[in-house]
């Protein structure tokens, strides 16, 4: 990274067992890697805020594991604020159970998958979801951490 890298991380969530802000931090990083300073808020949240900030802003009435809101500056802006992450803690707990997968392996994944979104990535098509999927199977093996996509045995 060849800027400053400012992570907030906020917690409005009953779970405590949550990863420390420096793990936020380095995911993000290996996702920022080689581009300047940057700026994002990553908020840990419980299910009813999950589904609240999902209803509003996308219209489906249910909690999701990781909502992405861009900071959407006009062009010029030379602030370097990317925008904020929203996480159901509850969810992404019991989808690393349900998927066999360590609760670090799944964090990590969906900070990657929500920070790609900040910077534009999608994953609308099958295009968009190929090139997405394997940006962060990169990004998860310089963390070691497995591809989260790769078939379970």
């Amino acid at each position: 990274m060849t800027g400053k890298l400012r992570v907030t991380v906020q917690r409005a969530t009953r779970l405590r067992k949550l990863p420390a802000d420096a793990d936020f931090t380095c995911w993000v990083r290996a996702v920022l890697k080689g581009r300047g300073a940057a700026e994002l808020v990553i908020r840990i949240v419980d299910a009813a805020e999950s589904r609240r900030l999902n209803r509003c802003w996308r219209g489906k009435d249910r909690a999701t594991n990781v909502l992405s809101f861009p900071a959407g500056l006009p062009t010029g802006v030379p602030l370097p604020l990317l925008g904020d992450l929203v996480m159901c803690a509850p969810l992404v707990v019991r989808e690393a159970a349900e998927q066999g997968k360590s609760p670090a392996a799944h964090w990590a994944h969906l900070t990657v998958h929500g920070s790609l979104h900040l910077l534009g990535y999608d994953h609308e098509n099958e295009a968009q979801a190929a090139v997405m999927e394997s940006l962060e199977a990169a990004i998860l093996g310089t963390l070691d951490f497995p591809d989260p996509y790769a078939p379970r045995r």
